[in-house]
Protein backbone atom coordinates (compact mmCIF):
# COMPACT_ATOMS: atom_id res chain seq x y z
CA UNK A 1 0.00 0.00 0.00
CA UNK A 2 2.47 2.29 0.58
CA UNK A 3 2.25 3.47 -3.51
CA UNK A 4 -1.68 4.20 -2.67
CA UNK A 5 -0.52 8.17 -2.95
CA UNK A 6 1.20 7.95 -5.90
CA UNK A 7 -1.47 5.93 -7.57
CA UNK A 8 -4.24 8.57 -6.36
CA UNK A 9 -2.12 11.55 -7.90
CA UNK A 10 -1.40 9.71 -10.90
CA UNK A 11 -4.99 8.83 -11.16
CA UNK A 12 -5.94 12.53 -10.43
CA UNK A 13 -3.68 13.89 -12.93
CA UNK A 14 -4.75 11.50 -15.99
CA UNK A 15 -8.23 11.24 -15.91
CA UNK A 16 -8.63 14.86 -14.45
CA UNK A 17 -6.76 16.52 -17.48
CA UNK A 18 -8.54 17.76 -20.83
CA UNK A 19 -9.62 14.60 -22.75
CA UNK A 20 -12.54 13.83 -24.48
CA UNK A 21 -14.35 12.78 -21.56
CA UNK A 22 -13.40 15.91 -19.30
CA UNK A 23 -13.97 18.28 -22.16
CA UNK A 24 -17.22 16.35 -23.25
CA UNK A 25 -18.73 16.30 -19.31
CA UNK A 26 -18.00 20.04 -19.08
CA UNK A 27 -19.53 21.27 -22.31
CA UNK A 28 -22.56 18.45 -21.52
CA UNK A 29 -22.88 20.86 -18.22
CA UNK A 30 -22.63 24.54 -20.33
CA UNK A 31 -25.28 23.35 -23.06
CA UNK A 32 -27.75 21.66 -20.64
CA UNK A 33 -27.14 22.33 -17.18
CA UNK A 34 -25.56 20.10 -14.53
CA UNK A 35 -28.86 18.12 -13.58
CA UNK A 36 -29.76 17.29 -17.05
CA UNK A 37 -25.88 16.17 -17.54
CA UNK A 38 -25.49 13.81 -14.36
CA UNK A 39 -27.11 10.99 -16.33
CA UNK A 40 -24.31 11.31 -18.81
CA UNK A 41 -21.75 11.91 -16.58
CA UNK A 42 -22.71 8.41 -14.54
CA UNK A 43 -22.88 6.65 -17.90
CA UNK A 44 -18.88 7.58 -18.60
CA UNK A 45 -18.11 6.46 -15.33
CA UNK A 46 -19.93 2.94 -16.11
CA UNK A 47 -18.50 2.81 -19.13
CA UNK A 48 -14.84 3.22 -17.37
CA UNK A 49 -15.42 0.94 -15.25
CA UNK A 50 -15.35 -1.51 -18.32
CA UNK A 51 -12.49 -0.18 -19.86
CA UNK A 52 -10.71 -0.64 -16.26
CA UNK A 53 -12.09 -4.22 -16.12
CA UNK A 54 -10.86 -5.28 -20.25
CA UNK A 55 -7.27 -3.17 -19.32
CA UNK A 56 -6.85 -5.11 -15.83
CA UNK A 57 -7.54 -8.22 -17.38
CA UNK A 58 -5.73 -7.82 -20.66
CA UNK A 59 -8.38 -8.38 -23.14
CA UNK A 60 -8.06 -5.00 -24.05
CA UNK A 61 -4.54 -5.14 -25.02
CA UNK A 62 -5.49 -8.22 -26.90
CA UNK A 63 -8.36 -6.84 -28.94
CA UNK A 64 -5.83 -3.98 -30.02
CA UNK A 65 -3.38 -6.17 -31.11
CA UNK A 66 -5.39 -7.29 -33.65
CA UNK A 67 -4.79 -6.55 -37.23
CA UNK A 68 -6.82 -3.57 -38.71
CA UNK A 69 -8.97 -3.07 -34.76
CA UNK A 70 -6.94 -0.13 -33.95
CA UNK A 71 -7.67 2.14 -37.33
CA UNK A 72 -11.42 0.78 -37.07
CA UNK A 73 -11.82 1.55 -33.24
CA UNK A 74 -9.80 5.55 -34.34
CA UNK A 75 -12.51 5.86 -37.38
CA UNK A 76 -15.98 5.44 -35.03
CA UNK A 77 -14.21 7.28 -32.16
CA UNK A 78 -13.81 10.24 -33.98
CA UNK A 79 -17.34 9.71 -36.24
CA UNK A 80 -18.78 9.63 -32.85
CA UNK A 81 -16.99 12.31 -30.86
CA UNK A 82 -17.98 15.14 -34.51
CA UNK A 83 -21.51 13.83 -33.89
CA UNK A 84 -21.51 14.47 -30.13
CA UNK A 85 -19.60 18.02 -30.66
CA UNK A 86 -22.43 19.08 -33.01
CA UNK A 87 -25.16 18.21 -30.41
CA UNK A 88 -22.81 20.42 -27.89
CA UNK A 89 -22.97 23.07 -30.64
CA UNK A 90 -26.13 23.20 -31.77
CA UNK A 91 -27.89 22.49 -28.56
CA UNK A 92 -30.27 25.77 -27.10
CA UNK A 93 -29.52 27.64 -24.43
CA UNK A 94 -30.16 27.01 -21.13
CA UNK A 95 -33.04 29.52 -20.99
CA UNK A 96 -34.68 28.28 -24.09
CA UNK A 97 -33.93 24.75 -23.30
CA UNK A 98 -37.70 23.86 -22.62
CA UNK A 99 -38.94 25.53 -26.17
CA UNK A 100 -36.99 22.51 -28.12
CA UNK A 101 -37.32 18.98 -28.31
CA UNK A 102 -32.80 18.57 -28.54
CA UNK A 103 -32.20 16.73 -25.29
CA UNK A 104 -28.79 15.96 -23.58
CA UNK A 105 -26.31 12.68 -24.33
CA UNK A 106 -27.98 10.09 -22.34
CA UNK A 107 -26.63 7.71 -20.34
CA UNK A 108 -25.67 4.77 -23.09
CA UNK A 109 -23.95 7.99 -24.94
CA UNK A 110 -22.04 8.19 -22.06
CA UNK A 111 -20.70 4.56 -22.06
CA UNK A 112 -19.93 4.55 -25.57
CA UNK A 113 -18.07 7.58 -25.05
CA UNK A 114 -15.88 5.79 -22.54
CA UNK A 115 -15.73 2.61 -24.55
CA UNK A 116 -14.28 4.73 -27.76
CA UNK A 117 -12.13 6.90 -25.78
CA UNK A 118 -8.20 6.27 -26.07
CA UNK A 119 -7.13 8.01 -23.81
CA UNK A 120 -9.44 6.01 -21.17
CA UNK A 121 -7.29 2.76 -22.46
CA UNK A 122 -3.90 4.34 -22.31
CA UNK A 123 -4.44 6.15 -19.14
CA UNK A 124 -5.73 2.80 -17.54
CA UNK A 125 -3.61 0.61 -19.03
CA UNK A 126 -0.79 3.28 -17.70
CA UNK A 127 -2.15 3.04 -13.53
CA UNK A 128 -2.68 -0.38 -13.76
CA UNK A 129 0.66 -1.50 -15.29
CA UNK A 130 2.49 1.38 -13.06
CA UNK A 131 1.79 0.60 -9.99
CA UNK A 132 1.32 -2.67 -7.38
CA UNK A 133 -0.92 -1.67 -4.28
CA UNK A 134 -1.33 -5.17 -3.12
CA UNK A 135 1.10 -7.62 -3.85
CA UNK A 136 -0.31 -10.61 -2.46
CA UNK A 137 -3.46 -11.08 -5.11
CA UNK A 138 -3.48 -9.86 -8.95
CA UNK A 139 -7.46 -9.84 -8.29
CA UNK A 140 -7.53 -8.06 -5.15
CA UNK A 141 -4.92 -5.88 -6.74
CA UNK A 142 -7.30 -4.70 -9.32
CA UNK A 143 -10.30 -4.64 -7.35
CA UNK A 144 -8.87 -1.93 -5.21
CA UNK A 145 -7.45 0.01 -7.96
CA UNK A 146 -11.14 -0.02 -9.72
CA UNK A 147 -12.83 1.05 -6.34
CA UNK A 148 -9.95 3.72 -6.05
CA UNK A 149 -10.13 4.64 -9.31
CA UNK A 150 -13.96 5.10 -9.66
CA UNK A 151 -14.32 7.78 -6.63
CA UNK A 152 -11.21 10.02 -8.69
CA UNK A 153 -12.70 9.80 -11.32
CA UNK A 154 -16.48 10.50 -10.29
CA UNK A 155 -15.20 12.95 -8.51
CA UNK A 156 -13.36 15.13 -11.09
CA UNK A 157 -16.22 14.15 -13.36
CA UNK A 158 -18.01 16.26 -11.09
CA UNK A 159 -16.27 18.98 -10.90
CA UNK A 160 -16.14 19.31 -14.52
CA UNK A 161 -19.52 19.51 -15.23
CA UNK A 162 -19.91 22.05 -12.37
CA UNK A 163 -17.31 24.42 -14.05
CA UNK A 164 -19.63 24.09 -17.10
CA UNK A 165 -23.39 24.68 -15.66
CA UNK A 166 -21.15 27.56 -13.36
CA UNK A 167 -20.10 29.17 -16.43
CA UNK A 168 -23.36 28.92 -18.39
CA UNK A 169 -25.25 30.55 -15.85
CA UNK A 170 -22.94 33.61 -15.62
CA UNK A 171 -23.88 34.32 -19.57
CA UNK A 172 -27.95 34.01 -19.79
CA UNK A 173 -27.77 35.71 -22.55
CA UNK A 174 -28.53 33.36 -25.72
CA UNK A 175 -26.00 34.66 -27.88
CA UNK A 176 -23.09 33.94 -25.09
CA UNK A 177 -24.71 30.96 -23.92
CA UNK A 178 -24.40 29.41 -27.80
CA UNK A 179 -20.41 30.88 -27.93
CA UNK A 180 -19.90 28.62 -25.13
CA UNK A 181 -21.57 25.64 -26.81
CA UNK A 182 -19.27 25.94 -29.60
CA UNK A 183 -16.38 26.66 -27.88
CA UNK A 184 -16.69 23.70 -25.91
CA UNK A 185 -17.28 21.62 -28.54
CA UNK A 186 -14.28 22.92 -30.35
CA UNK A 187 -12.46 22.07 -27.19
CA UNK A 188 -13.93 18.50 -27.20
CA UNK A 189 -12.72 18.04 -31.14
CA UNK A 190 -9.39 19.41 -30.11
CA UNK A 191 -9.18 17.31 -27.31
CA UNK A 192 -9.52 14.15 -29.52
CA UNK A 193 -7.42 15.00 -31.65
CA UNK A 194 -4.87 15.38 -29.59
CA UNK A 195 -5.49 12.09 -27.68
CA UNK A 196 -5.71 10.30 -31.33
CA UNK A 197 -2.18 12.31 -32.77
CA UNK A 198 -0.09 10.98 -29.12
Amino acid sequence: MDALPGFIFAGLALVGSPGPATMSIAATGAAFGRRRGFVYLVGINVGLVVVMALTASGIAAALWAQPGAAPLVTIAAAGYFLWLAWRIASAPPLAEAGSTDRHPPTFSAGIVLSLLNPKAYASMAALFSGFVLVTTSPFLDAGLKIVILVAVVFTVDLVWLSVGAVLTRHFRNPRHNRIINIVFAALLILSVAATLLI
